[in-house]
This record gives structure tokens, sequence and C-alpha cells, in this order.
């Protein structure tokens, strides 16, 4: 893993306010969960608008449980 420091100007009311959503006290971390949280929101997004984009798509194999006798 790459890291790299940087310089960030963030209001201290919006830092304050995701510690106390969050419980997480460390501004490094706060950081990294806000910036996996946008990349996840993001991705979905991507995702829902692919829906249906492949109409000869063939639906994908699911697991099924067996009855059991």
């Amino acid at each position: 893993m790459i890291c790299m420091r940087t310089t960030l100007i963030v209001d201290d009311e919006l830092i304050e306010k995701a510690r106390k959503l969050t419980g997480v006290q460390e501004k490094t971390s706060l950081v990294r969960a806000g910036l996996e949280a946008l990349i996840a929101r993001e991705a979905a997004k991507r995702l829902a608008e692919l829906g249906g984009t492949e109409p000869g798509l063939r639906p994908a194999r699911r697991r099924r449980t067996r009855a059991r006798r």
C-alpha cells in the first residue's frame, strides 16, 4: 500500500459531527472511513445505472438449499 501525506482543511464542526456519529476519534481514520463510504456509494450508483443494460445476459445461477426429508 502506498501512503501519502497531505494537508486538508476541514470544517471542525464537520469533524466533530462525524466523530459523534461514528465513534471514530482519530482524524486519519475518520477521513479514510469517509472516503471509503463515498467510493462505495458512487460504485453502487454506477452499478444501479447499469441495471438492465445487458438484455441477452443469462441469469446467474443461484444456490438453492435442499429440502430436508
